[in-house]
């Protein structure tokens, strides 16, 4: 008969399962990078967003999956805070409740830990149109339509 799993939250901060055959455990960033890969497939989601810097959302991109993500561990079960950036025009709940179907299934899954709760923040919005422009209704190189009839 196979032992009960325990789960234990030890001094470095890692979760451990104890079975029959030993232990098995995790690093927090470990559960924390299962999330951000499990999010950053989601469609509408632009990255990750980290720590707040002098009032602006430090935009992590897709090589820094577990920053941005807080990972609490109970007893036998975990719960997940991260932010993100969406792009805009997306349904923001949609992409919300795709991302914690997501990150429960992923850390479930690969870990075997029971997920108590996703809890998403958006920390901004990433729009898709990226043209820089030297002044408003001006694109680089590109006349606008005033600039076409006057001249």
């Amino acid at each position: 008969m196979k032992d009960d799993i325990i789960l234990t939250n030890t001094e470095e901060s890692d979760i451990a399962k104890q079975e029959s055959y030993g232990t098995i455990s995790f690093a927090d960033e470990v559960i924390a990078t299962i999330a951000g890969l499990a999010t950053i497939d989601i469609e509408g989601v632009a990255g990750m967003s980290g720590k707040m810097i002098d009032g602006i959302t430090e935009f992590l991109g897709k090589k820094n999956l577990s920053k941005g993500i807080k990972v609490e561990v109970g007893k036998d079960d975990v719960t997940v805070s991260m932010n993100i950036v969406v792009n805009y025009g997306v349904s923001i709940p949609e992409v919300c409740k795709k991302i914690q179907k997501s990150v429960i299934q992923a850390i479930e899954t690969m870990a075997g830990l029971r997920v108590l709760a996703v809890n998403v923040g958006v920390q901004g919005l990433v729009f898709k149109d990226t043209t820089s422009t030297d002044e408003p209704g001006k694109a680089s190189g590109n006349p606008s339509k005033s600039e076409k009839n006057n001249g």
